[in-house]
């Protein structure tokens, strides 16, 4: 078996001048407009009249929602190559937007394309894929979480229509959102996987109402881009449910697993951005009559710190290269293992980082706090990691089978004595040779 740790020599030209626009073009925007809002925010003119050029520039290197394969107008790149990518993508949160998959959009246009009409696609994929718009996943609910089996949010047949009544919390973006997959319960008398579906909700929709927007830690409250939601009588054409009765879980399944990918290699830029940090700053500064660096517990910190990030960066990669080889199972279990391991290098590496700095790493003068607070959102978000834990040891039981009789099949003595009947005969005759 060959292994290949160099990247085709055609994509790396991509990716270097992706690292260059980000770093010129595009960071400065995170500066300047700080809203983790604005992005998304498809009807400001001021944005639009910044971006769009920069969007321009992103389509002509054929970097454009090149998430997509080439029936959407994608390239067709594959997961390990948009891995690299989204390695450059992650240290801005504006690019994203600027190079056309941010989430969750990116995944919703892939529902559409998979299940919507060709109205639909018409009337929301195309302007989706255009970036003229944003969209809406809600799924979670307040005394729910992301389990399910819990949802209470329902949708009724009557007549050609669609009825939803219920509550869904965390909705991100929903009040800038031009329309919303909700995952609603459609048939209660069945298990949840059965009887969940998706639904398309033009956001205009009477009855779709924003009781108030939810912020991240940090931010006020009342403000934020995570809206509770209350569904009151929403009534929608019997064809926006997509797929079908009960096709919820394959659908989200359609979203979910690249996207964890690309948050994985997002996370990544972001560890490597707090790793420079602290170097420059154990080189830089100088503490009890020496430098920084050549304190052990710094350098401990530095070690663990590239150690973790190298580790994680490839287990992400390698997860992507099962993902394009098709490897269903094989795949399934990396992309939890990934999630998991997601939030723990994140926590551990900026918690270093922010200590190295001192006080000016807790201040709003530096990156380290707001990067830092993103560890517990990945924690929870695609699905908390102690479900996808299970996930992993799930796959790796069925890879094993119980030893027979009282003893483990390590068992020393036993083992002993089976090497001896093995090596019985050998010696024997070495023995009478001497």
């Amino acid at each position: 078996m060959a292994w290949d740790f160099e990247t085709d020599p055609e994509f790396q030209k991509k990716l270097d001048w992706a690292d260059e626009f980000v770093r010129e073009r595009i960071e400065p925007l995170d500066l300047v407009y700080r809203d983790g809002g604005a992005p998304y925010d498809r009807k400001n003119p001021v944005y639009r009249k910044i971006t769009e050029p920069l969007k321009a520039e992103v389509q002509k290197q054929d970097l454009w929602a090149c998430h997509l394969g080439p029936e959407l107008g994608g390239k067709g790149y594959g997961q390990v190559k948009l891995a690299l990518l989204n390695e450059i993508l992650g240290r801005s949160y504006w690019a994203p937007t600027i190079f056309g998959c941010q989430a969750p959009d990116s995944g919703n246009a892939e529902i559409l394309a998979h299940y919507g009409t060709e109205a639909q696609k018409q009337k929301y994929l195309e302007p989706l894929l255009r970036g003229d718009i944003v969209s809406c996943f809600s799924m979670t609910e307040p005394q729910a979480g992301a389990d399910p089996k819990e949802f209470k949010c329902a949708g009724r047949k009557e007549g050609n229509e669609w009825v939803i009544d219920g509550e869904k919390y965390f909705s991100s973006n929903a009040e800038l959102a031009e329309f919303l997959i909700t995952m609603v319960v459609t048939d209660p008398t069945v298990p949840i996987h059965q009887g969940a579906s998706m639904v398309l909700i033009p956001r205009e929709t009477p009855g779709v109402n924003i009781v108030r927007r939810v912020g991240l830690g940090g931010e006020p409250l009342g403000y934020g881009h995570h809206a509770y939601i209350r569904y009151e009588n929403v009534r929608v054409p019997e064809e926006n449910l997509l797929g079908g009765p009960g096709q919820a879980f394959a659908i989200a399944q359609t979203r979910l697993g690249g996207g964890r990918i690309h948050h994985a290699m997002r996370t990544v830029a972001m560890v490597k951005q707090a790793l420079q940090m602290m170097c420059e700053r154990a080189l830089s500064r100088h503490t009890q009559g020496e430098q920084l660096a050549r304190k052990q517990m710094v350098q401990q910190y530095v070690a663990d710190s590239f150690i973790q990030l190298e580790q994680f960066r490839l287990l992400v990669l390698y997860t992507a290269w099962h993902i394009d080889k098709g490897h269903k199972s094989e795949a399934r279990t990396y992309i939890a293992a990934v999630k998991v391991q997601m939030a723990d290098v994140l926590h551990d590496v900026l918690r270093r980082a922010i200590q190295v700095h001192g006080a000016m790493g807790c201040s709003n003068e530096l990156p380290l706090m707001r990067m830092w607070s993103a560890a517990p959102v990945m924690a929870i978000a695609d699905g908390p990691t102690e479900v996808h834990k299970v996930t992993v040891a799930r796959a790796i039981f069925k890879q094993y089978q119980p030893y027979e009789g009282l003893w483990p099949r390590e068992f020393l003595p036993a083992k002993v004595e089976e090497a001896k009947r093995k090596l019985g005969d050998a010696i024997e005759q070495e023995v009478q040779n001497l």
